[in-house]
Order: C-alpha cells, then sequence, then structure tokens
C-alpha cells in the first residue's frame, strides 16, 4: 500500500463512528446505511487530495459525511415517498419495552425533521459545541443555539 492509501485507512477507522453515526441517522435500514457509508468513502476518497487542513480532519470529515447523506435525502424524496424508519429495520414498537420504544419514538421524530434541522441535532448529540456544530453546517454558533430552540419546540410539538 503506498502512503496515501495508508494515510486514508488510518483515517477511515479513525473517523469510522462518525461515518456510520451520520449514515445510520439519514439512513433506512441496513442496506440504505451500507450504501451511505460507501458513497461517503468514495465521495472522501476523491477530496482527500483536496484536504488542506484548514479544520480539523473531523470536521471534515462530518461535512463529507452530512453532505452526502442530505444530497441522497433529497434525492429520495424527489422519487418516492420514504417508509417509517422503523418498518425498514424490522422493528415492531409493542414488543419494544419502554425505554426501548422512547428512543425509538424520538427517532422517528427527528428522522421527520428537514435534513438541516436533523443534521444540527445530530451533532448537538454527539455532543459538539456550537461553534463546532456551526463550522460543519455552516451558521453562526449563535444561529445553532436559536435553531436548537426550535427544533426542541418543534419535536415537542409533533404527535
Amino acid at each position: 500500500m503506498n502512503t496515501k492509501e495508508t494515510q486514508f485507512t488510518k483515517l477511515v477507522r479513525d473517523q469510522k463512528s462518525t461515518i456510520y453515526t451520520v449514515c445510520m441517522m439519514f439512513g433506512e435500514g441496513r442496506d440504505e446505511v451500507e450504501d451511505l457509508v460507501q458513497e461517503t468513502l468514495v465521495r472522501l476518497w476523491q477530496g482527500y487530495d483536496s484536504f488542506e487542513g484548514r479544520s480539523d480532519i473531523k470536521t471534515w470529515v462530518w461535512r463529507i459525511a452530512m453532505n452526502t447523506c442530505i444530497s441522497y435525502d433529497r434525492k429520495a424524496r424527489r422519487h418516492s415517498e420514504r417508509t417509517s424508519s422503523l418498518e425498514g429495520l424490522g422493528i415492531d414498537r409493542a414488543d419494544s419495552s419502554g425505554d426501548d420504544r422512547q428512543i425509538k419514538l424520538l427517532h422517528d421524530r427527528i428522522h421527520n425533521l428537514g435534513v438541516f434541522d436533523r443534521a444540527i441535532v445530530l451533532l448537538w448529540l454527539e455532543d459538539l459545541s456550537y461553534e463546532e456544530i456551526g463550522e460543519i453546517v455552516g451558521i453562526s454558533a449563535k444561529n445553532v443555539s436559536v435553531r436548537l430552540v426550535r427544533i426542541r419546540e418543534q419535536l415537542k410539538q409533533m404527535k
């Protein structure tokens, strides 16, 4: 393996959980998540030479993964109606414990948000600072704060 391939392999190994976290939030079912992971890896490889190090490598990976998933989500919404993420995973709400049901309900609600709001919530759930979230999605930290307040209200209103 040459140096570039070795460095890229290390990057993927170090950032695997980030890539999967983003893809799992946007994908419905294992096959779709795996497709998103593969597409993200392709885009990371294509952009690897152009990464200039002006931001942290983790921030760059987040952006590539988020943009890949958001683009996929937009295309999918244009071409067909989406099915419930729980149906895609073969999960039956009636068979779940109380905590599991709450988690699945929250996941469903987050999944019903717009792609930009979903991205912000995902980053927030990963304990990133407002500054880091803003850098990844391209808005100010103050705007992140305002959007999170609005998103929380929106989630409370969902039934």
